[in-house]
């Protein structure tokens, strides 16, 4: 698929940390439909149903949209109890099951269907699949297993069947992606958090292994869950001092060169072939603003050469020109 260089992640809009009410995400959606942002990417996770309804609303009726959700869990109906802790303080009242085999792939798309009031999905990707999410090696290898067998064959069932256009994972993890690789003929990878201005682990073997299999990547996460654009969180938790150190560095070099320091986070990925998108999360009208603008921010192209002569930056790593 040939997807814009800037997409939109709705995980924040389903009130990820804190919640977002609804008058504000559909100002949000609305936003970003007027500026022109042709690219969605959502998942049952989010909110819990939340994400997808509040998405489906928005592009409905709509040309042009690509959308991408995903699956590997299916929603049931009832609140866990430890749904602030798993980062949706205020999500609908359902709870999810993790379910990576054929039945609950096909099932997860459909009632993504149904969430989103749509009869089509552009992109379907196979969801945390990673040990970040299954920290249990036994129940990881038990996951992985199903997604490979079951899972993957619903999901070329649906391309094959012109049900959806490509297929994926989406995670944060690079060994995962480098795993399956081996177990399929995919189209594009989600990657959260690890293809970023402060993080370049990715680019060789997996970029590479990428390009030669052409399997296109989109950078979910470029600012790294907020220390590149201000926050403090950096893989969804608080950043540990060696990460604020080297964030400090990138600014510095960002400062000397009058640039925000979350315009170079955003526009570094693209520079690489196989990345196709990147798909910030924004929650309100005004950071999506910001975004735009980080988006059209002239760089020179010494910005990057200090970045790297300062080992701050990958020396193989593409960089914009």
């Amino acid at each position: 698929m040939d997807l814009p260089e800037l997409g939109f992640g709705a995980a924040p809009l389903a009130g990820l940390f804190d919640p977002v009410d609804e008058a504000a995400a559909s100002q949000t959606l609305q936003a970003a439909l007027d500026a022109g942002i042709r690219y969605y990417d959502t998942a049952p996770f989010y909110g819990f149903g939340l994400s997808e309804r509040r998405v489906g609303d928005a592009v409905r009726g709509k040309e042009g949209i690509a959308l991408s959700t995903k699956a590997g869990r299916i929603l049931k109906p009832g609140l866990p109890d430890n749904a602030a802790e798993l980062n949706w303080p205020k999500p609908l009242p359902f709870h999810p099951e993790f379910d990576y085999g054929y039945d609950g792939v096909m099932r997860s798309y459909e009632d993504s269907l149904q969430r989103l009031g749509l009869d089509r999905i552009d992109i379907l990707y196979l969801h945390d699949i990673d040990a970040y999410t299954h920290n249990d090696p036994a129940e990881e290898a038990r996951y992985f297993k199903d997604a490979m067998a079951g899972g993957y064959r619903a999901l070329d069932e649906l391309r094959r069947n012109g049900d959806v256009s490509a297929i994926g994972i989406g995670v944060n993890e690079i060994p995962v992606c480098l795993r399956v690789l081996e177990h399929g003929d995919w189209d594009i990878f989600l990657l959260a958090g690890r293809y970023t201005l402060l993080e370049q682990e990715s680019l060789d073997p997996l970029l590479e292994r990428c390009k030669a299999r052409d399997v296109k990547v989109v950078v979910g996460g470029p600012f790294n869950s907020g220390i590149l654009a201000g926050g403090a969180t950096w893989n969804y938790a608080e950043a540990p001092a060696s990460v604020r150190d080297r964030v400090a560095g990138l600014r510095k070099v960002c400062e000397a060169h009058s640039v925000p320091l979350p315009a170079a986070a955003l526009q570094f990925p693209l520079a690489h072939p196989v990345v196709a998108s990147v798909i910030p999360g924004t929650r309100t009208p005004s950071e999506l603003r910001e975004v735009l603008v980080w988006k059209s921010t002239a760089i020179p192209s010494t910005l990057w050469t200090d970045l790297k002569s300062e080992g701050l930056l990958n020396p193989d790593a593409p960089v914009p020109d």
